[in-house]
């Protein structure tokens, strides 16, 4: 099981967004058992996933788990974290089973996020045990009967929170989407050495960078964005020359209206198949 976390300090750039429809193309293009859990404090994937877009309301079978089940019963990812702060002799007793995981389909599993997320950067945790939380999380999963899954997404907040610390240290791969604008090279550059500083001893994890939201002109980039882009591969490449397991790949996910809606619409839009096919592709190899 892989673990993929998409992540970028500065908001407004569509991580939540890139890291559904990805989710979804993998379950439904690929077959891939997926799972994808909201770490965001915002709960805008936990929101965005199971509203209508029609009604604006949220979805009565998710309503009934979220509030019946997965918050009643204690079976929150901060009820986890609290669980696994107060461990004895080294037992995590969270069991995982469907009040912690919703089955939105066959291949496609989520964990939604809670509010009170947002005061976890207020309290005091042990640095260690908050590190190695979200590899016992998800070592008690892969050891579940219950399920089973190719990989494991993570959205990530735009900022650096206990929790978030915990899934970049451990994760297999750090999907980082840019918008093709003037704070894009700089951006990255400012993120990667933040990572290295933050997150001590750095995990050495593989690091994947493309461009999102990005405008086109005959099917292709604009001169402007082609233009940020060169300057972001730059810094990944001296990044990469440093030793830093670092690939920017030349993938552009389009900005268009369509791809804003798709999660509220509970549909993968046809038109980006092969975006995301090519993004897919280069995250399936780099994880070989």
């Amino acid at each position: 099981m892989k673990s993929i976390a998409t992540v970028n300090f500065k908001g407004g750039v569509g991580k939540t967004t890139i890291t559904w429809l990805l989710a979804k193309y993998a379950a439904e293009r690929r077959k891939r058992k997926i799972l994808v859990i909201d770490t965001d404090a915002q709960m805008s994937l936990t929101l965005a996933v199971q509203l209508h877009e029609d009604t604006g309301t949220l979805d009565k079978d998710f309503e009934q788990w979220y509030e019946n089940r997965h918050k009643k019963k204690k079976k929150t990812i901060l009820n986890a974290l609290e669980k696994y702060e107060l461990m004895e002799k080294g037992h995590f007793d969270f069991p995982i089973d469907s009040s912690f995981i919703y089955q939105i389909t066959d291949n496609l599993h989520f964990v939604p996020s809670v509010i009170d997320l947002y005061w976890l950067e207020l309290d005091v945790f042990d640095r260690d045990k908050v590190k190695n939380f979200i590899r016992a999380l998800l070592g008690k999963i892969e050891h579940s009967r219950r399920f089973n899954y190719d990989y494991v997404f993570f959205d990530c907040p735009p900022n650096f929170t206990a929790l978030s610390y915990s899934v970049l240290s451990c994760c297999s791969l750090i999907l980082i989407p840019v918008n093709p604008d003037i704070f894009a090279p700089r951006g990255v550059e400012m993120m990667l050495d933040g990572l290295e500083l933050r997150i001590q001893p750095w995990p050495d994890p593989k690091i994947g960078v493309f461009m999102n939201r990005v405008r086109l002109y005959k099917n292709s980039p604009t001169r402007e964005a082609q233009r940020y882009w060169e300057e972001v591969k730059r810094i990944c490449e001296e990044k990469k020359a440093k030793g830093m397991k670092i690939e920017a790949w030349d993938v552009f996910i389009p900005e268009r209206v369509n791809i804003k809606r798709a999660i509220p619409g509970g549909y993968f839009p046809e038109e980006f198949e092969s975006d995301f096919s090519k993004l897919w592709d280069n995250i399936e190899k780099t994880l070989r």
